[in-house]
């Protein structure tokens, strides 16, 4: 595995342990300032036609504040995840992660439960000294 592999390879499973421990700072280390992330109506929308964007672009305030939403309104029953391939560009400053994830969220309040399941694909890009989250599809059933 190559140094650049390496690289986002750990921060996918950085995003991971965000997500384990809910730590919202943590999260927000691996977003870049022009992330967007679309996701779709239902784990089966593979058209995009029926995708939305919920929060738009990244704003680091609007972003940590919903995520901490999350994390304080929910338990994380489970975060399994599973990387299955990750792709580099030839310049070696573009990477994309595909990743099979399977994470349960329950409601504190009236037990509801939400669970992302399925495949979801990481775009990532190189900056000066770090690569960033830049484009994340939501979770599909393939």
């Amino acid at each position: 595995m190559s140094d650049k592999e390496i690289q986002i390879y750990e921060i996918v499973n950085r995003e991971t342990r965000a997500w384990d421990t809910k730590d919202v700072q943590l999260l927000m280390t691996i977003f870049h300032p022009d992330m967007v992330w679309p996701w779709p109506k239902t784990p089966d929308s593979h058209d995009p036609i029926n995708w939305t964007i919920e929060w738009g672009r990244f704003n680091y305030k609007r972003w940590s504040e919903n995520w901490q939403q999350l994390f304080d309104t929910h338990d994380l029953v489970h975060n399994k995840r599973t990387i299955k391939k990750i792709e580099l560009s030839d310049e070696e400053d573009g990477a994309f992660a595909v990743v099979d994830i399977d994470t349960l969220w329950r409601n504190k309040e009236n037990k509801e439960e939400q669970n992302w399941k399925g495949r979801v694909c990481k775009v990532y890009t190189k900056l000066e000294k770090e690569w960033k989250l830049i484009m994340h599809t939501g979770v599909l059933n393939y």
